[in-house]
């Protein structure tokens, strides 16, 4: 890998970091619910995910995953139907009982879970590595070396990404404080989460 290819690699991953999508949707929605810190905290979840994709798409094993329709498909509905749920879950909330109970928000090991579970449950993701990836690797040099980079700068930018929409969240917090707001940017986030869903089950392998 030549400085040329990681010029080019850096502005394009950083573009598909930055791309609207369930996990920053999630960065949004908990940096709303629960503070920039833990939302940033929470994306941890979605690194170890995306750090495990990595590993596959270096090792080669996602290559057999990719071409395996009945693997592929059932990635597909598993992270399509966890994306429901969360939208279930954001539309039935009720705000106003939970601002008057003042309910305890969720731990940052469980919303680091949802974040490690939207994410492994993206096959795009695992196209993301097995096809982007791949195209900045000279095959002339060691690959495993260069895969370790090229992951690495990944997962930072994805760390930048993460506490970008973590902030836009933060600011969101302030323009919905009200039960009423609230319930709005719940079912908004419902909505996209359910888009994002059907989105997931009309995707065709490359």
């Amino acid at each position: 890998m030549n400085l040329a290819s990681l010029l080019l690699f850096l502005p394009a991953c950083f573009a598909l970091n930055m791309a609207p999508g369930p996990n920053n949707l999630l960065s949004v929605r908990n940096a709303t619910a629960y503070g920039f810190r833990t939302s940033c905290l929470a994306g941890a979840g979605r690194l170890a995910a995306f750090a495990l994709m990595i590993a596959l798409a270096s090792a080669g094993l996602a290559v057999v995953l990719q071409a395996s329709e009945l693997l592929f498909y059932g990635i597909k509905i598993l992270g399509a139907a966890y994306l429901l749920y969360l939208a279930y879950q954001l539309w039935s909330a009720d705000t106003q009982a939970a601002a008057e109970k003042n309910t305890a928000p969720l731990g940052l090991a469980a919303l680091a879970r949802q974040e490690f579970l939207v994410a492994i449950g993206n096959p795009k993701a695992i196209l993301i590595f097995t096809a982007f990836l791949p195209q900045f690797v000279d095959p002339t040099a060691p690959v495993p070396g260069q895969f370790l980079v090229l992951g690495a700068l990944f997962l930072l930018l994805e760390w930048i990404a993460i506490s970008a929409y973590a902030y836009m969240g933060l600011h969101m917090r302030r323009w919905f404080a009200e039960p009423r707001g609230k319930k709005i940017f719940n079912r908004c986030c419902a909505a996209l989460l359910s888009a994002a869903a059907s989105v997931l089950l009309l995707a065709r392998r490359a």
